[in-house]
């Protein structure tokens, strides 16, 4: 799945190499934004992008850009300002003032709400959820598969997959429970350790590192944490969101433990209320943006349009943009009819961009999400979607949502795939959780190490992972369009496709130290680039705005 916890940390096995960490070796330090830079950074030459719009006084018009995630910090000092909010809806009345279901959806809707204000925060594995759907149909059968009918055939296959996801690798996986709990132990101990030396419960990685401890387990404790913290470029963060995410990642690793099992709670039945098989039952959730868990979603928000020049933790990469959150992604799996009824409503309320930032490895319900991809189509949406972080090659192991469509297998033309790039201080040019593949990931953006909003009102840090990734293309996307508004999402597309930076040097091939150059990997075999966007989208304006030649041969009459 598309892990929720961001971190490179919680990626892959990196827990394994931390587990002894002592510290971790120096390296050259991004500066705070440095996805942002020139493309001697790898970055995206997003001032040359602005400096570029004065000069030629581009027309700016204003875009809503739908975040689809796990919720948004409200009242941030960077983000409160941009929040898109519903010209048809009163505040606070609790009236559906605009007749769409929605009562005060100011500034978007929750579909993982229940009409009391429960909030769904943790929620099961899809893997699970279908294993135990399909198992009364199919455990201990004995099959011909030339008995059955495509249909029927699909659904064995799905419940295969689904069975040996869930039953796994179980020695493999009990050793690596064991040394995620002693990992978590350690942790634990130490940060105990740290709070008692700085006199304080909270911390940051900054303020660790000012700490001159005497006492050897104290000088150990600082060293561990310090290496994880740097080696995520987290200095900003602190020490309960660093044990907050491990502890997370933790249980719902012992969640699919037990599901080898026990079926999984239905936590989103209990608090949700609605009728799940039926898509057509879209009135269900509240308004609460921000419930439980709106880390993921205000960082992905923060990327694409915090408040640019106001002094204030970072800059955005569009600057006349309203963020529009739609809450559909828990701290477990997504539904498909959450996913569906978030890309409709982004639709029907005036989104033209929306990026997602979750994915997952199985879609029982997938025509419901390709449906609503195509009505973003008929609507002139593009679609902005993170390629996963489990260093796969998707185009053998998809992940859901799939730009390809399960009625026909074509692709959607209307959704990019991104793929996390990083540069030579953080890992190399592409991240070594980033999935990949070269006929469906579309292209990389900048996703190790970047520095957005994060709840609290007032704070910013780093995280990592293709989540990050899919906002930078997203905020790309936003402003050509702000420039270029009358460009149809396959115009966008073609823009950032045909703009990309090709880094010269070979790279590694996720999770591998094989090499291999970038045209490998994804499409167009390059990273996103805001300057070269710009120049492409003037360049191709042109070219689309020429008048078409009428023929003047004659015909028969």
């Amino acid at each position: 799945m598309l892990k929720k916890r961001i971190t490179l940390l919680l990626s892959g096995l990196m827990f394994c190499s931390l587990l002894f960490a002592q510290g971790h070796a120096a390296k050259e330090k991004n500066p705070q934004s440095w996805y942002q830079l020139d493309t001697s950074y790898d970055g995206i030459s997003l001032q040359k992008a602005y400096d570029l719009i004065q000069s030629e006084k581009l027309k700016s018009n204003r875009v809503i850009v739908a975040v689809i995630d796990s919720g948004i910090d409200t009242a941030h000092e960077d983000l409160k300002p941009i929040l898109w909010t519903n010209p048809k809806e009163i505040p606070g009345n609790g009236k559906d003032d605009d007749h769409n279901g929605y009562i005060d959806d100011i500034h978007g809707w929750n579909f993982l709400g229940g009409k009391d204000g429960r909030n769904v925060g943790k929620d099961s594995y899809e893997a699970a959820r279908v294993y135990y759907a399909l198992k009364p149909k199919w455990d201990g059968k004995t099959v011909d598969s030339a008995t059955l009918s495509k249909a029927e055939l699909e659904e064995y296959k799905t419940y295969k997959r689904a069975e040996e996801t869930v039953m796994g690798d179980k020695d493999g996986s009990e050793m690596q429970m064991q040394m995620l709990k002693k990992l978590q132990q350690s942790l634990q101990q130490a940060d105990s350790a740290l709070q008692e030396a700085l006199g304080k419960k909270v911390y940051t990685g900054k303020e660790l590192d000012t700490l001159t401890p005497q006492n050897a387990d104290v000088k150990k404790a600082k060293a561990r944490f310090l290496g994880i913290m740097k080696s995520n470029d987290g200095m900003d963060n602190t020490n309960e969101s660093l044990m907050g995410e491990l502890n997370t990642y933790i249980s719902g690793e012992i969640e699919k433990q037990n599901t080898k099992s026990t079926p999984p709670e239905p936590y989103r039945a209990e608090i949700v209320k609605d009728d799940e098989s039926n898509i057509n039952d879209r009135d269900y959730g509240n308004n609460d943006l921000m419930a439980s868990t709106p880390f993921h979603g205000t960082h992905c928000s923060g990327i694409i349009a915090a408040v640019r020049n106001n002094g204030k933790g970072m800059d955005g990469i569009a600057d006349n943009v309203r963020i529009m959150m739609i809450r559909a992604v828990p701290d477990g799996d997504e539904h498909d009819k959450d996913i569906a009824n978030a890309i409709r409503y982004a639709v029907n309320n005036g989104a033209k961009i929306i990026s997602m930032s979750f994915g997952k490895p199985f879609s029982p319900e997938k025509q419901w999400v390709d449906d609503a991809i195509r009505y973003a189509d008929s609507k002139g949406v593009l679609l902005v979607q993170a390629a996963g972080n489990d260093a796969k090659n998707v185009d053998i192991t998809p992940t859901y949502p799939s730009p390809y469509f399960k009625d026909n297998g074509k692709r959607a033309d209307n959704v990019i795939l991104v793929g996390a790039s990083g540069n030579d201080n953080n890992g190399g040019i592409t991240a070594s959780f980033s999935n990949y593949g070269k006929n469906t990931v579309d292209v990389f953006a900048p996703g190790v190490g970047i520095y957005s909003t994060i709840p609290g009102g007032n704070k910013y840090g780093n995280a990592s992972g293709t989540s990050m990734a899919a906002p930078v293309v997203a905020g790309i996307a936003a402003l050509v369009l702000e420039h270029y508004p009358h460009f149809t999402p396959q115009q966008i597309k073609q823009v950032i496709e045909q703009s990309v930076f090709v880094p010269k040097e070979e790279v590694n091939i996720p999770g591998t130290d094989d090499k291999t150059t970038l045209n490998e990997l994804c499409k167009t075999g390059g990273i996103a680039n805001a300057y070269n966007a710009l120049e492409k989208a003037k360049e191709l304006n042109a070219e689309w705005s020429k008048p078409v030649k009428k023929s003047h041969k004659k015909g028969k009459h």
